[in-house]
């Protein structure tokens, strides 16, 4: 068996989780982080017959069954994933029709995976029907997201249209829009499924005065995904009580999106 520390997916969730706490996104134990792996990544490290624990999920996936997951812990801080791996992370299969994880690596303290699996594990199945290609679900709390909760709208036209005004790649970075949920208590799973529900057409979903979920194809995807809104989500918090003089107008969104060759999300343009 080759080296998991040395893995690429290993390497890259450190990365991720390093720079994520470095941004200010994941205070304390606040963020999470699953990613959906092949077969033959686990295989080349793993001995999958070898299973460490049984973890009940506390929900049903059945599309998700036999299907492995690089997972953060619950209650551990991501300043922390680069020093202890094997205590901060985990692998999992999915087994029983989602109902348990079996554990085959990382937990090594007797830990388990973030609270808010399940609701992982719902977006992951919704994106995964929007897009075959989706691996990663990510959350996170970054501040000027959160704040713009407090001050805007929660309509997700006019959120979506906003972040889009701040910054012209936006547009193109996520032209299907932001959805947004109001408060919802976390780690429940009726947050998830309100969650799994936006991702059906969206790759971001704001929790308001709580965080964001991203999702995408790779750890970098995600990321840049939660990069690109919180950046313009920064800008709106630093404009938004001054007389704004100028703007990005619906014809040049439409101009840019069509030039890039993405898709607008129908009716968000007033054109």
């Amino acid at each position: 068996m080759k080296d998991i520390l040395n893995a690429p997916f290993m390497v890259e969730m450190i990365r991720t989780t390093t720079n994520m706490y470095a941004h200010g996104w994941d205070e304390r134990n606040g963020g999470n982080i699953s990613l959906l792996l092949d077969d033959a990544e686990v295989e080349d490290y793993l001995d999958t017959s070898a299973v460490l624990r049984r973890i009940p999920t506390g929900f049903k996936a059945p599309e998700l069954e036999g299907k492995y997951f690089f997972v953060t812990g619950t209650g551990k801080y991501f300043k922390n994933v680069q020093y202890a791996p094997d205590v901060n992370l985990g692998i999992v299969r999915i087994a029983d029709e989602g109902g348990t994880a079996e554990l085959l690596w990382g937990f090594a303290d007797g830990g388990k995976f973030t609270s808010e699996f399940p609701a992982h594990m719902m977006s992951h199945v919704a994106r995964l029907k929007a897009d075959p290609k989706n691996r990663v679900v990510m959350h996170c709390h970054p501040a000027n997201l959160l704040a713009m909760t407090y001050v805007h709208t929660l309509d997700e036209r006019e959120f979506t249209r906003t972040l889009w005004q701040m910054c012209t790649e936006c547009v193109v970075v996520f032209p299907e829009g932001v959805s947004v949920l109001p408060w919802m208590l976390c780690g429940t799973n009726e947050i998830g499924e309100a969650t799994a529900e936006k991702m059906l057409v969206s790759r971001l979903t704001v929790w308001s005065q709580h965080g964001i979920y991203g999702a995408g194809k790779d750890l970098d995807e995600t990321f840049g995904l939660i990069e690109t809104a919180e950046k313009a989500a920064e800008i709106y918090m630093k404009i938004a009580h001054l007389p704004r003089l100028n703007t990005i107008t619906d014809e040049q969104l439409h101009i840019t999106a069509e030039y890039f060759g993405v898709r607008v999300r129908e009716g968000y343009l007033n054109i």
